[in-house]
């Protein structure tokens, strides 16, 4: 099992180039995220590839130097268990930026024992805003992490909603 990460300048075709040219060594891809970070393309993939981390980068070079993308492949091991999951919820934060919201809000859902699984920011003009899904250990320890990030948010003097979400049933 392999990770690849690419970044670079955002251009039609990147995922295509990429996903052909890891089925072109029999590789699978099992987990992926991508997204556009001030117009840089950033993906992250775990691949079950039948060839090794060496291989696997020599398939994508000529692939990436085309497309002008930064390449990192590692290998990573079978899958890990996951983190043991009690509840699920989503945290929106949203205000004026500033250095230091997501360090400060983050650091209240660590203090909580909160494990951050997917988390997206986005600064839209003068806004900064942060959707993050995060898994705690009990239903009932929502109402506490929740009281203390709007504590921390007052004193950033941004808004944060957290709700309890339902698993995502695909």
């Amino acid at each position: 099992m392999i990770a690849v990460t690419l970044i670079g300048s955002d251009r039609p075709g990147i995922v295509a180039a990429v996903a052909a040219a890891l089925a072109d060594v029999g590789g699978n891809i099992e987990d992926s995220s991508m997204t556009i970070l001030r117009g840089r393309f950033a993906m992250t993939l775990v691949v079950n590839v039948p060839v090794d981390a060496v291989a696997t980068h020599a398939a994508l070079a000529p692939v990436t130097a085309r497309l002008g993308l930064g390449l990192t492949v590692v290998e990573v091991g079978p899958a890990e268990p996951p983190w043991p999951v009690g509840a699920h919820a989503v945290l929106s934060v949203h205000g004026a930026d500033h250095p230091g919201i997501l360090s400060a809000i983050m650091a209240v859902v660590a203090g909580h024992g909160g494990n951050v699984t997917d988390l997206t920011t986005r600064l839209t003009g003068e806004m900064y805003v942060v959707v993050a899904d995060i898994d705690v250990a009990d239903l009932a320890d929502i109402p506490a992490l929740d009281a203390d990030l709007r504590l921390v948010a007052d004193e950033l003097g941004v808004d944060a909603v957290l709700r309890p979400a339902d698993p995502d049933v695909l």
